[in-house]
């Protein structure tokens, strides 16, 4: 009787078996990082996000004080805002502006801060450095962030974003943000156990409970509150 086996089918079985097995293999390798891949995406789209809005709104504030460097030297000769830096925008809900045009703003939000100088010294109608009037517009906040707030007085100056949404990547984000800045220049604060207070004169000013925030400093005073960073390895003695 003639021999019916052919090896070729077998050689042939073994290489569709190992094909369903690597095709599984790579199926569950696409599958199961997915969402870790989608983590990332968003860490980086957020950092990307607010690294540009920072530089934007620094620069925008910084050309203010090139241009008009004198300020506006009756805001700190009244009692208005007495420890602002008279160069800097101050907080656009300042009293400075009750006899303005445009009167105080109803918060700290950055979109509201005016250049001091412009129009000249000692008038309180500053313009809004973000408006038709200047040609700047500011974005929108990043997605699941509220608007960023502005601070100038007693500690110095800075701005400050904040979130209260539990996606993991938001933290990754801002933990990465912090260590691209310089020691002390900005801080990460971890608000999720409570109100963190941001400054030394105001107890309103805080990243709120149940916040993670994001701050960068343009100026820095000898009681400003230094809150560490996300490797531990910035201090108020090393500020």
């Amino acid at each position: 009787m003639q021999n019916s086996y052919h090896p070729e089918r077998g050689s042939a079985l073994i290489y569709i078996l190992i094909a369903i097995a690597l095709l599984a293999a790579l199926t569950v390798a696409f599958m199961e990082p997915s969402s870790q891949q989608g983590q990332n995406q968003n860490t980086f789209r957020t950092v990307s996000e607010i690294a540009s809005q920072v530089e934007f709104i620094r620069s925008a504030a910084q050309e203010c004080v090139l241009t008009y460097p004198a300020g506006d030297d009756s805001i700190s000769v009244t009692a208005d805002e007495p420890n602002a830096n008279e160069a800097y925008p101050i907080n656009p809900n300042s009293t400075h502006y009750a006899t303005a045009t445009i009167g105080p703003s109803g918060n700290r939000n950055v979109s509201g801060i005016r250049c001091p100088g412009n129009p000249g010294n000692n008038d309180e109608n500053h313009i809004q450095i973000f408006s038709a009037a200047s040609g700047k517009f500011l974005p929108p906040p990043p997605p699941l962030f509220s608007p960023w707030q502005w601070y100038n007085n007693t500690d110095g100056v800075f701005f400050w974003i904040a979130t209260d949404k539990t996606d993991a990547f938001l933290r990754t984000a801002l933990e990465k943000l912090d260590e691209q800045y310089a020691e002390c220049e900005a801080d990460f604060v971890d608000a999720t156990a409570g109100d963190v207070s941001l400054v030394s004169d105001d107890a309103t000013i805080t990243c709120p409970n149940g916040s993670v925030c994001f701050r960068v400093r343009l100026i820095a005073r000898g009681t400003a509150t230094y809150l560490g960073d996300s490797n531990g390895d910035e201090t108020a003695a090393g500020c």
